[in-house]
């Protein structure tokens, strides 16, 4: 048989790659085309996303490729772009890590009481949702929605510069905390009471859908929001399990046929995203390996260019549970000095100071596998759903050891892959959009069989469950 080629763009906070995936019946073959990255730019006011120069790159990966059947393009969720009524970009987006949100909850929830948004739209509460990017412009008097005639989401905005169409995804609008699941629209009860003007709104569209095309090929609709795309790719056969998508974010959550807004999920503080085919994406958001990054960027600006190798040995001979941070804390979101933060940090609460960088980083390690089990039993105690392994899929399921530290943490079977799970999950979706494929269970069965997974189970769990209470004392 005759491999079929589509082509899926993946754009990560700190890189893109536009990949040529090849489907012959019964494997699929993933070739970066071109690696780019993806450099946020501070101005003298703001944080911004350097959209134009994504752009440029995306072009040049796409003719790059010889054949293919079709485009598919997911991004990063949350942000947003806005365009005037001649259809033209206003100004380069905000990045969420700009701190212009600090303070812009409290300021909605005078507004709407935070009860009432979470059952409008059962979203995680985080300062970085558009939800609050957009109240911080409103009450910080920005002139930009004055003048915006459509709102885009970041990977809309691709799309609409492929294709001339102006239409938001599913799974990406789920994303910005403005989406009603049970309306199965925008919640512009919401968007009136913050003052955020409705008539910028764009229809939302199903992953699946052929938008348009660009220089003849037919651009289809993946799930938009790249954690949407990676859950498609769960090598799975059974439903009795929980997903981890590992990266510079850490998404741990459940797959459901439907958003599951309740006191207990209020509670937890845990989001429902749309996922594709209908399915709902019950999780929680943690901050992930950026720790891990910025600690490393942080000691390389010192002289110390730690490769992820030497960071595993130097992990390996520390002492394990010295110290504990939880990885959410606030002080850990913006880009910067980590090591100090994370000493800061224990110091504040009382722990053992980490001496070394090799104990920062196993304290690090160590607090990602313990809030993994955390956020774990949280989702199972909110859902009541059996769970029997943990899959780690992305970029963070080639390391090895926090793989372990995390099935040793949970007590579970860890399976590991594939790394390029979101790209393969925006490949599958246009594969079944086409016909290649007839299904996301399908494409799941094959992808089971691949000699890329590593299986890791639990080892030493008393060690673990010794020390576990001093880590959930950080948070309760």
């Amino acid at each position: 048989m005759t491999a079929k080629h589509v082509i899926a763009i993946d754009l990560g906070a700190t890189s893109g790659r536009v990949m040529d995936a090849a489907f012959d019946g019964g494997r699929l073959h993933l070739s970066q085309i071109h690696r780019f990255p993806n450099i946020p730019v501070q101005t003298p006011t703001a944080l911004h996303w350097d959209v134009l120069r994504l752009w440029h790159e995306i072009t040049v990966g796409i003719d790059a490729v010889a054949d293919a059947a079709s485009i598919g393009l997911d991004c990063w969720g949350v942000d947003y772009a806005l365009l005037n009524s001649a259809g033209e970009l206003l100004a380069n987006p905000c990045h969420y890590r700009d701190p212009r949100t600090n303070g812009a909850m409290e300021w909605v929830f005078e507004r709407m009481p935070r009860r009432e948004v979470f059952e409008r739209t059962g979203i995680q509460f985080m300062p970085l949702n558009a939800l609050y990017q957009l109240a911080a412009s409103i009450r910080d008097g920005s002139p930009q929605l004055d003048h915006a005639a459509t709102m885009l989401t970041i990977a809309d905005l691709f799309n609409y510069w492929l294709t001339g169409a102006k239409a938001c995804e599913f799974t990406e609008a789920t994303t910005m905390q403005l989406y009603n699941p049970a309306l199965g629209d925008w919640d512009r009860d919401i968007m009136a009471a913050v003052g955020i003007p409705t008539d910028i709104l764009s229809p939302i569209v199903a992953p699946g859908t052929r938008i348009g095309q660009y220089q003849g090929i037919d651009v289809i609709l993946p799930a938009c929001h790249d954690t949407g795309s990676a859950v498609v790719a769960v090598p799975t056969t059974t439903e009795n399990y929980a997903y981890l998508s590992s990266g510079t974010w850490s998404l741990l959550g459940l797959e459901l046929d439907g958003a599951l807004i309740s006191d207990a999920s209020y509670a937890a503080n845990v989001t429902n995203e749309g996922g594709y085919g209908g399915s709902w994406r019950l999780l929680k958001n943690i901050m992930g390996l950026w720790v891990v990054d910025q600690c490393r960027a942080t000691w390389a600006a010192q002289g110390n260019d730690y490769s992820f190798e030497e960071l595993t040995t130097m992990v390996e001979n520390a002492a394990p549970f010295k110290a504990f941070i939880e990885p959410d804390d606030p002080s850990f979101l913006p880009p910067g000095d980590m090591p100090s933060r994370i000493i800061d940090y224990c110091r504040r609460s009382g722990q053992a100071i980490p001496d070394s960088d090799a104990e920062i980083m196993a304290t690090v390690y160590v607090s990602l596998a313990y809030k993994y089990r955390y956020v774990l039993e949280q989702l199972i105690e909110v859902t009541g759903r059996a769970v029997d392994r943990l899959h780690i899929i992305g970029g963070g399921s080639r390391n090895a050891l926090l793989n372990q530290m995390t099935a040793d943490a949970i007590g579970r079977p860890v399976i590991a892959g594939p790394a390029e799970a979101t790209a393969t999950g925006n490949a599958i979706v246009q594969l079944i959009a086409i016909g290649e494929l007839g299904s996301v269970a399908e494409a799941r069965a094959l992808l089971s069989q691949s000699d890329e997974n590593r299986l890791y189970e639990p080892r030493d769990s008393t060690a673990w469950d010794d020390n576990y209470q001093r880590f959930r004392a950080l948070l309760d």
